[in-house]
């Protein structure tokens, strides 16, 4: 499922959001980079890559990336992308039943 297909009430897949942040990191990088692999001390991110990783998690996932979610901790691996992604939808989810 690619990310512009997810509706609100969808389930999260995070296979499908691991596989999609990992295609866009490969596209942007030129490197074929592990799920758990630390993008910045391997040098294949860096600060100004950071800033192009949030606008694409905002975008293709429809989660506002934002104050203490900003931390480089969040963007170090795929993994941690998709699982804050995860959150993130998770957390407008329920805002949204209230």
């Amino acid at each position: 499922m690619i990310p512009e297909q997810q509706t609100e009430k969808a389930p999260f897949d995070t296979d499908a959001v691991v596989d999609e942040i990992t295609r866009f990191v490969a596209e942007q990088t030129r490197t074929t980079p592990d799920v758990d692999q630390d993008l910045f001390t391997t040098g294949i991110a860096n600060s100004m890559f950071a800033m192009q990783l949030v606008v694409f998690l905002e975008q293709a996932y429809r989660v506002t990336v934002a104050g203490p979610d900003l931390q480089l901790s969040n963007f170090r691996t795929i993994k941690s992308m998709a699982a804050l992604v995860g959150r993130l939808q998770a957390e407008s989810a329920a805002d949204s039943d209230v």
